[in-house]
């Protein structure tokens, strides 16, 4: 079971790493080609708005992932794939967001991945210290 547990952890701590990176790379894509250029129609923020919001998610998600992995704040790093887990749902599938052709399996493998993670977050929040 120590095992599943250890995989969990590391593949939520893969998840966030890549979707953390994702969205700060998408802000900074944004800020190089203006805020106009950047549109997700599933969130509610447009333009500089919008990237400010991407950037400072990117940063909490690096912040939190840090701290889980020294060990000294798991329940932070549990909170935010809470945060991320809620936040997919909300936006791709109760919202008034519609999907284009195709779009539909990539956001529910985002969200079962988000899923995934936040088990793995909940495995970091409860891990034992080791001796």
């Amino acid at each position: 079971m120590e095992v599943v547990r250890a995989l969990l952890r590391f593949l939520s701590y893969l998840f966030h790493g890549l979707f953390s990176l994702g969205l700060l790379i998408l802000a900074g894509l944004g800020l190089a080609a203006g805020a106009q250029s950047l549109h997700l129609t599933m969130v509610p923020w447009t333009g500089t708005t919008l990237l400010w919001v991407l950037l400072g998610a990117a940063l909490i998600g690096f912040l939190t992932m840090t701290l889980a992995l020294r060990g000294s704040a798991g329940w932070l790093f549990f909170l935010w794939t809470f945060v991320v887990f809620v936040g997919l749902m909300k936006f791709y599938f109760l919202s008034s967001y519609r999907f284009s052709p195709g779009e539909a399996g990539r956001a529910l493998e985002l969200v079962a991945g988000s899923l995934v993670a936040l088990l793995g977050g909940w495995f970091v929040m409860t891990r034992r210290p080791a001796r």
